[in-house]
């Protein structure tokens, strides 16, 4: 019969404990699920036992802490990304660009076993008082870490995801809403077309935003256009694709690239106004006088719009040249303001989406069948149409009480 190991102090060993004889530290020894041989030591047997309990709890939870020992954030992330292979181009991207800039060289360094509920909650918590970031950039963050430490979960890389719940406490702490986009209003809407109208250089773009504004494409739909997307017997534009701008390749440099719509809803046929039609009338016109846009993008050629440099522009160059004219608009109406005795009309800081949102708000005015507006926007999801038509109809509903109370003769 085997007779049983002991320590120096008479205490019987079990199977794989060991105290060395050199420093009189306890050591056990085991088999990790690769087959490998390990080890965990300490410097009394109770220390030991405690380790071994954990271990052993680890392993019936199918744990390997070990591989999640060595793994950071920016590991998982990574390997998050590379299985998400029905992304597109653009949202890859733009995953890549904000977990770069915000989490990969700082929180995405951790290694993801040790990192606890609290530690998630106090890194959302630096990004929004020592950084400054928005409820929406914060949200864009969360929709990254959340599914990295799900995927962590599912691997059995850690017990349970410490993101859960996390964003809806620092909503809560700081009383931040996610931020909605508001509409222009109609004399902001007339005033911000008029001044382009009647600017000396910014006339060229008056084109451009009346579409925007007459069909309630997203930018890189309205940019993407082609001739032959236009029907003028049925009056009718095709949206079918979109220009996408953005970074690839290691030195990130942004080009332009033909995506689909947002999503499959974004597959539409939108009426065409009178006022839309004059506008591709002025752009048909002008290419006629200096040519037209010959740029070819991924196939595609006969794109509608097209810059001085004989390109199709970027996103981004709609943007600037919106924060140009505004800066010009309100400078010149407060001058006119103060001289006329009245108050300005001043023009809020908004994007080309924006424009897509007033044109559906315009419409939520006039228009009462959520499909029809729904289609026309081509939102995948109903509540995005409703969401605009319950802001849209709360000016309507004080008129209609207004209305109502002119006509009322009972009180």
């Amino acid at each position: 019969m085997a007779t049983a190991r002991k320590d120096f102090r008479g205490r019987v060993l079990r199977k794989g404990e060991v105290q060395r004889a050199s420093d009189k530290r306890y050591m056990y020894c085991y088999t990790d699920p690769f087959g490998r041989r390990k080890y965990i030591y300490a410097n009394d047997l109770v220390t030991l036992r405690e380790k071994e309990t954990r271990l052993t709890k680890n392993q019936l939870d199918g744990l390997d802490t070990y591989v999640a020992g060595y793994a950071t954030v920016n590991f998982v992330f990574d390997r998050y990304i590379s299985l998400k292979t029905n992304l597109r181009e653009t949202t890859r991207s733009n995953y890549l660009y904000m977990y770069d800039r915000h989490v990969r060289e700082t929180f995405g360094e951790r290694k993801i076993a040790d990192i606890k509920y609290s530690d998630v909650l106090q890194f959302y918590n630096y990004l929004v008082v020592m950084k400054g970031l928005q409820t929406n950039t914060l949200e864009s963050i969360h929709c990254l870490l959340h599914p990295t430490f799900q995927l962590a979960f599912r691997d059995d890389i850690i017990r349970k995801n410490p993101t859960d719940g996390v964003l809806a406490e620092v909503k809560k702490t700081f009383g931040q809403t996610t931020g909605t986009r508001h509409a222009l209003t109609i004399p902001q809407q007339r005033a911000f077309m008029e001044h382009i109208a009647n600017h000396p250089i910014y006339y060229h773009w008056w084109p451009m935003f009346t579409i925007l504004l007459g069909t309630g494409c997203r930018i890189g739909e309205a940019l993407g256009l082609r001739w032959d997307d236009l029907d003028y017997d049925k009056r009718t534009i095709s949206i079918n694709h979109s220009l996408v701008y953005y970074p690839v390749g290691e030195n990130r440099t942004s080009i332009l690239h033909i995506s689909k719509p947002k999503t499959n809803a974004g597959i539409r046929t939108i009426p065409m106004l009178d006022t839309v039609r004059d506008a591709f009338e002025m752009l048909k016109e002008e290419q006629e006088e200096s040519g037209q846009c010959d740029v070819e993008i991924d196939g595609m050629t006969g794109f509608i719009f097209c810059n001085r440099f004989g390109n199709v522009p970027n996103p981004q160059s709609a943007n600037r040249a919106i924060k140009r004219i505004i800066a010009d608009y309100n400078a010149t109406e407060q001058v006119a303001a103060k001289k006329q005795h009245r108050e300005a009309v001043l023009l809020p800081d908004f994007s080309a989406h924006h424009l897509r949102h007033t044109f559906c708000t315009r419409l939520c005015e006039n228009e009462t069948n959520l499909k029809v507006i729904q289609s026309v926007m081509g939102h995948k999801d109903i509540q995005t149409t409703m969401d605009v038509y319950a802001e849209a109809t709360e000016q309507k509903k004080q008129e209609s009480f207004e209305r109502l109370a002119a006509k009322l003769d009972i009180f």
